[in-house]
């Protein structure tokens, strides 16, 4: 049977800061994520099955995706643990707000390495991530491809 991608699209909001950058995103700020992840496999073939011809099912992908991103990025702070912004970080928390501390600069680059970790140790086996796109604005976007990777 024939080898089929699937794509599910998701949207959040989630602020952050560049710390060393050169440019406005120094500052902190925020954005309207849109995340399309893409999936591949086989419809499933057994007719018996309640998943029958399907790759996966449209709503366990998104089960996946809400649990390891949206879920813990939606209104989120992200800053990069490991530079001065942890004291800023450190007084939002006490303040309440919702901030994550990652070991990365929160680029949409270094994010999407971030999220394809996580969610290809959720897929089941027999379906592969192929593809995520993390579109930040209506023209900027970071594309992480697992044929490169």
């Amino acid at each position: 049977m024939s080898t089929i991608r699937i794509t599910k699209q998701f949207s959040f909001e989630t602020g952050h800061a560049l710390y060393g950058y050169d440019g406005k995103c120094k500052n902190v700020h925020g954005h309207s994520y849109k995340l399309s992840v893409t999936v591949s496999g086989t419809p499933i073939k057994d007719s018996t099955n309640v998943k029958f011809g399907m790759v996966i099912d449209f709503g366990d992908l998104k089960k996946i995706v809400n649990e390891e991103i949206v879920d813990i990025f939606d209104h989120a702070t992200v800053f990069n643990k490991n530079t001065p912004h942890v004291d800023l970080a450190k007084e939002l928390i006490d303040r309440g707000h919702h901030v994550l501390l990652v070991d990365y600069q929160p680029t949409s680059e270094m994010m999407v390495i971030d999220f394809a970790k996580k969610i290809k140790n959720r897929l089941p086996e027999n379906i592969k991530l192929h593809a995520i796109k993390l579109q930040e604005t209506d023209s900027s976007f970071a594309e992480w491809y697992a044929s490169e990777n």
